[in-house]
């Protein structure tokens, strides 16, 4: 079984920064990826950032230049450093975890609000 707990969401103001955290835990092998991805209210779940195994990394072009995705030294956590934020950005943030090949598993979190003011 694995776990994905997220932190860091909440309230910040257009402009500020916030840092989302997860932790993945449990059986736990062959990290494929580890990323992030959003859903606005009314909109469908979208890819904001992965962070591939091997040192990749991919963006949104929308968050590209103002996000960072990075991973700890284990591969396990993951965080996203968002800064400048804008209300567009304001959504639900999960977590995803993609791992194995045959079979490939992947998890998600339970989600963490962000939401930006203008």
């Amino acid at each position: 079984q694995v776990q994905l707990v997220e932190s860091g969401g909440g309230l910040v103001q257009a402009g500020g920064s916030l840092r989302l955290s997860c932790a993945a835990s449990g059986s736990i092998t062959g990290i494929n990826a580890m990323g992030w991805y959003r859903q606005a209210p009314g909109k469908q779940r979208e890819l904001v950032a992965v962070s591939i195994s091997g040192g990749s990394t991919n963006y949104a072009d929308s968050v590209k230049g103002r996000f960072t995705i990075s991973r700890d030294n284990a591969g396990n956590t993951v965080y996203l450093q968002m800064n400048a934020l804008k209300p567009e950005d304001t959504a639900v943030y999960y977590c995803n975890l993609n791992m194995g090949i045959v079979p490939r598993y992947i998890y998600w979190g339970q989600g963490t609000q962000v939401t930006v003011s203008s």
